[in-house]
């Protein structure tokens, strides 16, 4: 993206945000958004939670609409 040495950019070396700029040239961003959600307790707690939840809505209505 930028042609120019590292020491004439000022010289930062910001490997988190280098990860992020790889991902998102490789295509890749939803995939390593995921992985550092699971990678996170609290993030792997809501993706939990929130598919939980949307499986046991879906199994609602299926019993709520098919069965009764």
């Amino acid at each position: 993206m930028n042609d120019l040495p590292e020491e004439d950019r000022g010289g930062h070396d910001w490997k988190g945000l280098k990860e992020v700029d790889r991902a998102i040239a490789e295509n890749r961003l939803t995939a390593y958004t995921w992985k550092k959600t699971w990678a996170d307790p609290w993030g792997r707690i809501k993706l939990i939670t929130i598919f939980g939840g949307l499986t046991a809505f879906v199994i609602f209505v299926v019993i709520n609409d098919f069965v009764l």
